[in-house]
């Protein structure tokens, strides 16, 4: 009879534990998820930094900002 109830109990426990597990597995995936849309959002906004700084240095370079004399100097 104790045997039937220790069981029992290491069942019940087992269960909770997979309960738990599972929803440890869920948002584990869920965090993964969210980080790697983070990750191409990263990359989206670092190569439109890019191609602004490549568009800035090609407008410098054609108006010669870069030797162009100041004015007031």
């Amino acid at each position: 009879m104790a045997d039937n109830v220790t069981n029992e109990l290491l069942l019940e426990h087992l269960k909770k534990i997979q309960v738990t597990q599972a929803q440890h597995t869920r948002f584990h995936q869920e965090t993964r998820e969210r980080l790697s849309t983070l990750e191409l959002q990263y990359a989206s906004i670092s190569r439109r930094v890019d191609r602004i700084d490549d568009q800035v240095e090609r407008i410098n370079r054609r108006l010669d900002i870069s030797d162009a004399p100041v004015a007031g100097e």
